[in-house]
């Protein structure tokens, strides 16, 4: 162990001497409390050093012990429903220990070493093997099978495997390489988190992320594999938004990051979890999530590492072949941790006074999701999905961290403050978002939903636009003013607003919709309009056609549970024959 001493103390920054043997990047222990630190700067002998714990009581002298290797993860089973830190302590732990606020270095495991696993080879003696192979596993909830892969530096063939029940520490399997060395595998394994975990190929991504939420899955879908960023001022629902995608996602493994967040938040997140239910398996959402939680009482250094803390355990899981999907809760807090400490490091500052490497390390994090087909012998496809918030100060979208996200990302969910006091959630603007993805995802849409979706989807965003553009004229004029069929389209972009476009997450059955029923109310909206369209050219009063009853359905139809989605459906005979009623009254 290397060791230095303490020069300068600046909050969370300190700078230490005799550093010289140490390495950019190497996790320290600072003064006799054993602080965790981490070296992010080396002139000559002298390290600046980055403390994930509150600084205070430390002085010039105290000695710095570098560890020789740099911050990484514990990568095994225990990992699901798992609570930590930004550096991967589990709060839990630290809680029975502690107490409810963190102690200055407190170290726990953040895999219990003592658990036995039942493991369940699926190699036998005599298999070839390489990094990223899979040789097992351990069934470590209901609903995940915990795959054990050879470590990535690692390439030989299997010697001996056994079934039964290990912990984490003790070895699986043997592996003879090709210098006949004889190499002991075992569960856990660690990787540093600046580091990505390589794969083979980087696929085009084909699939939608469905999330249950009718303005995304309809008009701004991402897909597995992509990168989506959800800007908006305080109050207009980002932090809803990333718990509903959390929540709900068409993922298998969900790791949510709580990265400088209000304290009451991360804690509303810890309280809902376990109690919410998966509308796939009906099994407790916990049971598929790994929380990340990093409030914003928590020293300021720790919100850097628990973003690429977050990614590193999502790129573990996309390796042994799942889809998962990162959501970081925000990603302006990492952008803030990093200001400081570059500001505490003398750097020159670039606009608004961000580090001049903003750009490269939000890239970098967003680059590190994807569709790959991962590494090993045998092939095998995962994906990690991220989805940023973004928080910029007062709702400026100019602001340096929302435009050096948007350089990267091809989702932009676009919260409007506008919406949120109208009480409209989700309050994503249909006008201002975006979506790159509708092309790589229109063949599964075709085929999984319906023929007609993307279609669909085009005549509703046409008719909100038309809407945009008649309001400056009902604003001046009135809505009397407008022609027959004008107050038709007026009518029916209310009607997808209010009836399918806005979404209770509150509610037990509005709060998820499934793409088959999103298509059917959105089916049902559009034959309306269409069928009320034929009978205003046949100079029927449009009053008379938007005040039919089929419209109180109409507008209840998110409310009917996904067993019974026929009623939506049956909906239309009703349009059908009130309709007939109303046109046989005009004819006559």
């Amino acid at each position: 162990m290397k060791t230095g001493k303490i020069i300068k103390v600046a909050g969370p920054l300190i700078i230490a001497e005799g550093m010289e043997e140490a390495n950019l990047f190497d996790v320290v222990k600072v003064s006799k409390m054993e602080l965790i630190g981490e070296i992010i700067e080396m002139r000559g002998d002298k390290a600046s050093i980055q403390v994930y714990e509150e600084t205070s009581g430390i002085g010039v002298g105290d000695p710095v012990y570098s560890l020789g290797m740099p911050l990484s993860v514990e990568l095994g089973p225990g990992l699901i429903s798992k609570i930590y830190d930004g550096i991967q302590r589990p709060l839990d732990l630290i809680a029975e220990q502690a107490g409810d606020l963190l102690t200055r270095g407190i170290s726990v495991p953040a895999i219990d070493k003592n658990i036995k696993w039942h493991f369940i080879p699926l190699v036998k003696k005599g298999d070839e093997v390489s990094g990223g192979d899979i040789i097992g596993y351990v069934q470590e909830t209901v609903l995940i099978k915990h795959y054990i892969m050879i470590p990535h530096n690692v390439e030989g063939v299997i010697e001996n495997i056994t079934e039964g029940d290990f912990t984490v520490v003790e070895p699986v399997a043997e592996v003879k390489n090709k210098n006949n060395e004889k190499i002991k595998i075992q569960m856990l394994q660690t990787w540093p988190v600046r580091k990505p975990r390589p794969y083979k190929v980087k696929k085009n991504p084909t699939e939608p992320m469905l999330t249950g939420q009718r303005v995304i899955d309809t008009f701004f879908p991402v897909a597995k594999g992509g990168t989506a960023c959800v800007p908006g001022p305080f109050g207009s629902g980002k932090t809803v938004v990333q718990h509903q995608l959390a929540k709900w996602a068409d993922a298998e493994v969900i790791v949510y990051v709580g990265c400088g967040e209000r304290g009451n938040e991360m804690t509303d997140v810890l309280l809902e979890f376990p109690e919410l239910k998966d509308p796939k398996s009906g099994e407790p959402l916990m049971k598929r999530t790994i929380l990340i939680a990093n409030t914003s009482n928590m020293p300021v250094a720790a919100r850097e590492a628990s973003v690429y803390t977050g990614i590193t355990l999502a790129e573990y899981f996309r390796d042994m072949g799942y889809s998962v999907a990162l959501m970081a809760d925000s990603t302006s807090r990492w952008a803030e941790a990093m200001r400081e400490m570059s500001g505490r490091l003398e750097e020159m500052p670039g606009e608004e006074g961000y580090p001049a490497y903003l750009g490269t390390r939000i890239s970098e994090f967003y680059e590190r999701a994807g569709k790959v087909i991962t590494s090993g012998k045998k092939d095998k496809e995962g994906s990690l999905t991220v989805i940023g918030a973004v928080s910029p100060p007062g709702g400026d979208l100019s602001d340096p961290v929302v435009q050096a996200t948007l350089r990267v990302v091809k989702v932009f969910w676009s919260l409007s403050a506008n919406l949120a006091y109208r009480r409209h959630f989700p309050a994503i603007d249909w006008l201002t978002s975006y979506t790159l993805y509708d092309n790589n995802i229109k063949q599964w849409l075709m085929k999984n939903v319906s023929n007609d979706w993307p279609e669909m989807k085009v005549k509703a965003m046409t008719i909100l636009q038309k809407e945009s553009e008649l309001e400056e004229i009902v604003r001046l004029v009135g809505l009397d003013a407008l022609s027959a069929e004008n107050r038709l389209f007026m009518d029916t972009a209310k009607s997808i607003r209010e009836d399918y476009l806005h979404q209770n997450a509150f509610h037990e059955i509005d709060t998820y919709t499934s793409s088959k029923k999103s298509y059917e109310m959105l089916s049902v909206i559009l034959f309306f309009h269409d069928e009320a369209m034929n009978l205003v050219k046949a100079d029927i009063p449009v009053k008379d056609i938007i005040n039919l009853e089929v419209k109180e359905k109409i507008a209840r139809m998110k409310y009917i549970d996904e067993k019974e989605i026929n009623k939506i459906i049956e909906i239309k005979n009703e349009i059908l024959e009130q309709m007939k009623i109303l046109k046989d009254k005009y004819t006559i």
